[in-house]
């Protein structure tokens, strides 16, 4: 039984900073990568960060110098810093797992676990 829960979200003005975090359970957490994954209405879904075993991240061209992965193995959690944040960068943020390496999981938008998302709105 995988689970994953996203907090965090919420409204800032454009250039303002915003933490996700994600809590995983045992089986979730223990996947080969975790990631972050955004989705805004009437726009596909697109990768953002992702972070695996061994340490490797990934990040998308959009949030790279912006964004960091980050997880904390005593607390099943993986964060998302976010500093400067654009208005483009509005849309629900969602936490997902699955098997495979880090360099990977961006351009494979079909994860095995999902979170339920968290909004993240930034006004100008």
């Amino acid at each position: 039984q995988a689970h994953l829960v996203e907090s965090g979200g919420g409204s800032v003005q454009a250039g303002g900073s915003l933490r996700l975090s994600c809590v995983a359970n045992e089986l979730s957490y223990g996947s080969y990568v975790l990631a972050w994954f955004r989705q805004a209405p009437g726009k596909v879904r697109e990768g953002v960060a992702a972070i695996d075993l061994a340490g490797t991240t990934d990040y998308a061209d959009s949030v790279k110098g912006r964004f960091t992965i980050s997880k904390d193995n005593a607390k099943l959690t993986v964060y998302l810093q976010m500093n400067n944040l654009k208005p483009e960068d509005t849309a629900k943020y969602y936490c997902a797992a699955d098997e495979m390496l880090a360099t990977q999981a961006l351009s494979s938008p079909v994860m095995r676990d999902w979170g339920q998302g968290t909004q993240v709105t930034v006004s100008t």
